[in-house]
């Protein structure tokens, strides 16, 4: 198993829609910005089969010139760029340093191989003033590690091509 380096990740095209390469690619990842951001409005419920599953309400907020103040608590950040997960990798989203300096971090769970969508991370706000997000800001850096052999199958949950316009 080896991290791969954010230039290597760029020629598989496992990242697209990079708003500035030149910015968001790092030396073991690549940066991804924030597209929208939802406040939730209600319960959520979680079973043991896939069927036995019931997301909450979610509202999108509205950046205001660009800005967004997020006082204290849990939101749903949804990226801007299109991830490909290659079916001999995993991925692993981590908070840039600079959020969690500022009492704020974004959450994940692991990117299979095979995933393809806008994916989405729980972005926790616990500074007791707030914070001030910019729309596209770089909030977490997307890590992608190759397997030691390849998988049995491939990622085809529910959230496959999830943030994807219909074409």
């Amino acid at each position: 198993m080896a991290v791969l380096p954010g230039h290597e990740v760029l020629k598989m095209s496992a990242v697209l829609g990079l708003l500035d390469s030149t910015i968001q690619i790092q030396p073991a990842g690549v940066d991804l910005t924030v597209g929208e951001i939802y406040r939730f409005r209600g319960c959520g419920f979680l079973g043991f089969s896939n069927e036995a599953r019931v997301l909450p309400e979610v509202e999108k907020l509205e950046f205001d010139h660009g800005k967004l103040f997020l006082e204290r608590g849990a939101y749903r950040v949804r990226y801007n760029e299109v991830v490909r997960v290659p079916s001999d990798c995993v991925a692993i989203s981590l908070p840039r340093s600079s959020l969690m300096r500022m009492g704020a971090t974004v959450i994940s769970a692991l990117w299979d191989p095979g995933y393809e969508g806008r994916g989405e991370g729980l972005l926790i706000v616990e500074n007791p003033h707030g914070i001030v997000l910019e729309k596209d800001a770089r909030v977490v850096q997307l890590i992608f590690i190759k397997l030691a052999s390849k998988p049995l199958s491939e990622y085809r949950g529910v959230y496959m091509h999830e943030g994807l316009e219909p074409t």
